[in-house]
């Protein structure tokens, strides 16, 4: 295995890993078994487990923004992405264990993590930025408002994507009521 694809693979192990049990309860020694090496390769590569972590997050977020770019670049409008992004049994797997939005759920809790904290305002902001890129797009098509300001349309998606932990914690007849509140973001969104 060349150095590069070690690393790659690290990566691949560590994202899993992450996404599974979150950064506090993951240990590198668990990473490194998955990929059949030792805790000082997986050092020697990022050097820190926080670092490494960085890469991953890093990773994921770039993922993501690209395939919400690349949807709307091949043809999907703006509102139907946001629909089925939005979408609640899509957004119930997306949270779940294993899968990418647990990680970023993860990371939200990380801000006053030594070390991590600027890793996790930067993943915000790219997904920002991707959000106002989108809203942007939505606009020049005519399927979202005119009026909406890009940037506070970008953040204001994205607490509503943050509190979906606490109201899965703590909404009575959640199904019903995520599925209301996606169409009352839709019809807000596009002015219906």
């Amino acid at each position: 295995m060349t150095p590069t694809q070690r690393r790659e693979s690290i990566l691949t192990a560590a994202t899993e890993a992450f996404a599974e049990t979150g950064y506090q309860r993951t240990k590198v020694s668990v990473i490194a078994a998955r990929v059949g090496v030792s805790e000082p390769v997986v050092f020697q590569n990022f050097g820190t487990k926080a670092a490494l972590y960085q890469a991953v997050l890093d990773g994921a977020v770039s993922h993501v923004c690209a395939m919400l770019t690349e949807a709307v670049e091949a043809g999907q409008s703006v509102t139907g992405l946001l629909s089925g992004f939005l979408e609640p049994d899509h957004m119930t797997r997306f949270h779940s264990r294993g899968s990418l939005g647990f990680l970023f759920a993860d990371a939200f809790a990380l801000t006053g993590e030594p070390g991590l904290q600027e890793a996790v305002r930067a993943a915000h902001q790219r997904f920002a930025d991707t959000f106002a890129e989108l809203v942007r797009a939505g606009q020049q098509e005519g399927t979202l408002r005119a009026d909406l300001d890009p940037r506070a349309t970008a953040w204001w998606l994205l607490s509503l994507l943050h509190a979906r932990t606490f109201r899965a914690a703590f909404m009575p007849e959640q199904a019903g009521l995520e599925g209301q509140l996606v169409a009352m973001t839709l019809d807000t969104l596009t002015g219906r």
